[in-house]
């Protein structure tokens, strides 16, 4: 496993001085954002395929601070109703494939969207339950006649280009848990698979590490995130909440930096059972912390994750029996 933060929250910042920061701060790889919501500031994807003296440079910059890929990222909704939009979202995302083939990534993390809830919708419908019967036909067209036709052609897109997709089980979006996760890789093809971000589960009342153990080797990706129940809001209103996330004080929940959400031991139990399904992949920061800075929730993330992660070698065997 290798330490990374998703470069986006650096974006005020010129790649190059993102990287003397981060590789100061003992990270051996960064995330790259290429598009959809959390924008392109540091890698315009049709503009580095364009230019590929800026990919050169890209590379450059990342050996001179001795930094890795560890993945790209276009974070969007290809399946969006509104076909400006969602043309939008799916030339990133295709855009972003391309570029990881050039730059010899394997991974592009996104999203698999969310479609309306008919043709005619002009707006994403995500749906929490079965009844009334309004609900179920809703996912019946989502799936069967939106998200499993898009994702088949593009799981065949990406494959060809040598990149596997791993989706950030999101809710708000089709595929929000291991079993909706599950479910699209069935349908779609096995080099579609998780972006495994914890701080999304938490909330919904999943265990993390019971989680792994169902996804196995459909985790392509981790995104370390912690997330804070409130237990007093979250006993009088349960964990749907729409409040604003810089509503803290009365939301059920919210994002926190690793270690101020759920312990150590906590972070050590997933890193101990991602090595236990085979994942060594990177475990990359991502910051979304209201309650503090962008240096200081980096910082405690890359401190705690360095105790949690541990494992600097193979495992030696059971020399013991």
């Amino acid at each position: 496993m290798k330490l990374s933060v998703f470069a986006v929250l650096l974006q005020d910042k010129p790649f190059e001085e993102a990287c003397k920061i981060l590789s100061g701060m003992g990270v051996q790889a960064v995330e790259i954002g290429c598009g959809g919501f959390p924008g392109k500031a540091h890698c315009d994807a049709k503009d580095f395929l364009a230019h590929p003296e800026k990919i050169d440079k890209m590379l450059s910059t990342l050996k001179q601070y001795n930094l890795e890929i560890a993945a790209l990222s276009t974070h969007g909704n290809a399946v969006h109703p509104k076909p400006e939009i969602a043309r939008q979202f799916h030339e990133d995302f295709e855009n972003t494939v391309l570029l990881a083939e050039k730059m010899g990534v394997e991974t592009v993390v996104t999203f698999s969207g969310c479609p309306g809830g008919c043709p005619e919708d002009k707006t994403p419908n995500w749906v929490t339950c079965p009844w009334p019967d309004d609900f179920s036909e809703i996912l019946q067209y989502q799936w069967n006649e939106v998200l499993i036709p898009y994702w088949k052609k593009e799981a065949a897109f990406a494959k060809e280009h040598g990149v596997r997709v791993a989706f950030e089980m999101h809710p708000g979006f089709c595929v929000y848990n291991p079993e909706t996760m599950l479910k699209l890789r069935a349908a779609c093809g096995d080099n579609l698979g998780a972006n495994f971000d914890p701080s999304h589960l938490f909330w919904q009342g999943i265990d993390p590490v019971a989680a792994i153990r169902k996804l196995g080797d459909a985790i392509f990706y981790f995104h370390a995130k912690d997330t804070k129940i409130d237990e007093i809001n979250t006993a009088v209103n349960g964990v749907l909440d729409t409040k604003h996330y810089g509503d803290e004080i009365h939301r059920s929940w919210i994002f926190r930096s690793v270690g101020y959400g759920h312990s150590l031991q906590v972070w050590r139990d997933m890193m101990s059972a991602l090595r236990m399904v085979g994942y060594s992949g990177p475990i990359s920061i991502e910051h979304e912390d209201s309650l503090m800075s962008v240096p200081e929730g980096l910082s405690k993330a890359v401190a705690t994750l360095k105790e949690a992660m541990l494992f600097e070698e193979i495992s030696g065997g059971m020399w013991w029996a």
